[in-house]
């Protein structure tokens, strides 16, 4: 970071990852909202909690995506209950990943 020109590219990355920080906490939120909720289970061990960007991708950081080779897809060996209602939120689905 010894000029300028990487300053700016760097603070124009951690700006990016923020946003999408931000916008994955909304989409969650809205889908939330649409269905009369503001809490999700398992996010906390025991009790329903809203969901914050760093929940949320705490609950999805044990996801592994198994690439597609040739003509078999992308694969999510065996999500948990909770990544599975997340990627739902998120209007992701598990079985179409291309």
């Amino acid at each position: 970071l010894k000029n300028n020109r990487r300053i700016n590219a760097l603070i124009t990355v951690i700006c990016l990852a923020l946003l999408i920080f931000c916008l994955i906490e909304r989409q969650v939120r809205q889908a939330l909202a649409a269905h009369d909720k503001t809490k999700v289970n398992g996010l906390y061990a025991g009790r329903p909690a809203v969901p914050t960007g760093k929940l949320i991708l705490d609950a999805l950081a044990g996801i592994r995506l198994i690439p597609g080779t040739g003509q078999s897809p992308p694969t999510i060996p065996q999500p948990t209950d909770l990544q599975l209602h997340l990627l739902d939120l998120l209007d992701i689905d598990p079985r179409d990943l291309r």
